[in-house]
């Protein structure tokens, strides 16, 4: 077995203690985990992020496969539960809370109290609006970074990130529409892994308060 030092030694090359101890002690929530949210979870993971909050009520189903971090074996599980797996092949010793549940404005003051910054990765437009404004109107300190626009076959480089407002990121292309246009699973990972960098970038203090 390897051990936790050597698997936070291996997630961590390359960086200084400081970022070491930074990421170590950041508390990230993925609210969704489908598309993006799978795939953000995947991406911080293997940046060592200390502890990893994941939400979501859905199951796998095989159509989400052609973008989302799950396998043949998956299907039928449900996805807090399915990803916690994969992420522990990753790092066996990553502190996650997973739950099945579906975050709303009752709950979230409870499920979110403990994290410093919530990447949105859900689906539906009224839950994607709720879930920001909620978490910005409950506290004053908490970093959202949302994804916006990333159907379709559009070009790599229109998948940016953005800040909106002092607490408020935004990744996508602000337009395309997965009602409108086919999910390619490359293009979703990429505004996945804009939100999994901004994390980072928040995180290290590399981005401008």
């Amino acid at each position: 077995m390897i051990s936790k030092e050597e698997i936070n030694a291996a997630l961590g090359k390359g960086l200084t203690q400081a970022q070491l101890d930074a990421l170590h002690n950041a508390r990230v929530a993925v609210v969704g985990l489908g598309g993006l949210g799978s795939n953000i979870a995947v991406a911080l993971t293997r940046l060592g992020i200390g502890q990893l909050y994941l939400y979501d009520f859905d199951k796998v189903e095989l159509s989400n496969l052609n973008r989302q971090y799950y396998f043949l074996d998956d299907i039928g599980q449900y996805k807090a539960d399915a990803l916690v797996k994969h992420l522990l092949r990753i790092n066996p010793y990553a502190a996650l809370h997973s739950q099945v549940v579906k975050v709303n404005q009752e709950n979230i003051p409870a499920l979110l109290g403990d994290c410093d910054i919530i990447c949105e990765a859900l689906d539906n437009a009224a839950s994607k609006a709720m879930l920001v404004s909620t978490v910005l109107s409950t506290w004053s300190n908490k970093k959202v970074i949302a994804g916006s626009g990333l159907a379709g076959f559009g070009k790599a480089e229109e998948i940016t990130s953005k800040k909106i407002t002092k607490n408020l990121y935004l990744c996508g292309d602000g337009s395309s529409d997965f009602h409108d246009l086919p999910l390619c699973g490359a293009r979703v990972a990429l505004c996945a892994m804009q939100q999994a960098l901004l994390a980072a970038r928040i995180i290290l203090d590399l981005e401008e308060n």
